[in-house]
């Protein structure tokens, strides 16, 4: 009975807390892409070809791809790093166009998926398991890419460390290639607060319970999504996921502080004309 007891009242105040609005970029549970269930539920959800939830869909991957490589923004030869690569789903189409490819991602999963796929296609990329703010490389590559909003994911202060971290990467007047969310978009998907129940799912391959929240901080251009997670068993993780969205104003700002120029700039990286109040933007700036 004192057993339940503790469990009914480890629930209700993580019932209580799940109130409270989270500092701004305040981490949650830090096990997440390499998460036994989890990273497998990632995985498929990469690989789902009817959703854009952890990857866009394989029809706009490819028309992104073609226009980065027949506008000559990655070139043949080029010497490209994939940072967020997943299962390699860009980094396999970019060695199929003649680029030299190295994927980079946090996702043990992921990346043994990534080499299997290329070893069965016959395509020599490098797929290395490591975050971002851990790559270390000096005047590498002719472009870096990041796509799917992976920048908006980070505080100002990683995400100028990691701007760092790239334009070191770099050789002169190399290209960062990537896409950000608006305003716009968050506010029409942001998460809101809901709460269901599973026999097994993407959180946990049985029974339990969901608490999704969304917390806005306007003043920082920044949301999250928060979801908390009580299982059979009594346990109870806190995941948070951050975004830090941007303006065409706000993103030029930041690059230029962090020694990029803005080169090119879309409503999304397969080519599509900015036009102001679209839901991302694409942009490749230009090592100064």
């Amino acid at each position: 009975m004192k057993k339940n007891e503790k469990l009914l009242q480890k629930i209700f105040e993580c019932l209580a807390d799940a109130g409270r609005k989270p500092q701004l970029f305040e981490p949650g549970e830090q096990l997440f892409w390499n998460d036994p269930h989890i990273s497998k539920s990632m995985l498929d959800a990469h690989l789902n070809p009817n959703t854009d939830g952890a990857s866009r869909r394989a029809g706009s991957i490819e028309k992104t791809i073609n226009h980065l490589v027949s506008t000559s923004v990655i070139k043949q030869d080029d010497k490209v790093i994939d940072l967020g690569c997943g299962p390699g789903l860009y980094s396999s189409r970019l060695c199929m166009h003649g680029i030299n490819v190295t994927g980079i991602d946090i996702s043990q999963r992921s990346i043994n998926y990534a080499q299997k796929k290329a070893e069965e296609l016959g395509l020599s990329i490098d797929y290395i398991c490591r975050g971002f703010l851990d790559i270390d490389y000096d005047g590498v590559f002719d472009c870096v890419l990041q796509i799917y909003g992976e920048l908006c994911t980070f505080s100002d202060e990683a995400r100028n460390r990691l701007l760092g971290i790239i334009h070191r990467a770099l050789k002169d007047e190399g290209r960062f290639i990537f896409d950000v969310s608006t305003r716009n978009l968050r506010m029409r998907e942001g998460a809101t607060n809901n709460w269901h129940f599973s026999d097994g799912g993407f959180w946990r391959p049985n029974r339990h319970v969901v608490l999704e929240q969304g917390f806005d901080y306007p003043e920082h251009d920044a949301w999250l999504n928060q979801y908390t997670v009580i299982a059979e068993d009594g346990e109870i993780k806190t995941y948070r996921l951050w975004f830090h969205d941007y303006s065409l104003s706000t993103i030029s700002q930041v690059l230029n502080s962090n020694g990029f120029e803005m080169e090119y700039v879309w409503s999304a990286l397969d080519g599509a004309e900015y036009k102001a109040g679209s839901d991302w933007i694409a942009v490749a700036a230009k090592k100064l």
